[in-house]
């Protein structure tokens, strides 16, 4: 079973935000906060509470919040705010200001490993069960006739 939490339009850039999903993804939940409490990033505080906000929506599921490992985490690319700075001679440059759209997915560490096992199990037999076939291309070759006047 598995538990999200999402967080829309927060301004910082997915770039940005990125590195510190990155750290996180397949941790354990305590593990994951813990580095997180220890990061001087910006986006820190935020990962932290998303994954708490995920947790909590693991209780009310009825997970178990010692077995919970951080699954995935996405951070997708979110509306960019666009102003303008004033420059020399009457000119604005455009200022691009990205969002991103965090998701954070939990799930119960037992389900992860049944999973992997399952797949592991699948892959292996349908790599056994597969024939080798040999393709074979038989060429026939033709000969014109060449065309002949009558005179």
């Amino acid at each position: 079973m598995e538990a999200t939490a999402t967080l829309s339009q927060y301004r910082q850039s997915p770039r940005k935000t990125r590195l510190l999903a990155d750290l996180v993804r397949g941790k354990k939940v305590e593990d994951a906060i813990l580095q997180l409490d220890f990061r001087a990033k910006r986006s820190a505080p935020i990962f932290v509470k998303l994954i708490k906000s995920a947790v909590a929506n693991a209780k009310a599921a009825g997970l178990d919040e010692k077995a919970l490992v951080v699954k995935s985490i996405t951070v997708d690319k979110g509306p960019i705010l666009k102003r303008s700075r004033p420059r020399a001679h009457g000119r604005a440059f455009p200022i691009h200001k990205h969002t991103s759209h965090i998701t954070v997915t939990l799930a119960d560490k037992a389900t992860l490993v049944t999973k992997k096992a399952l797949k592991k199990a699948g892959v292996a037999s349908v790599v056994k069960t597969a024939p080798a076939t040999k393709k074979t291309i038989a060429k026939t070759v033709t000969k014109k006739k060449a065309a002949t006047k009558a005179e």
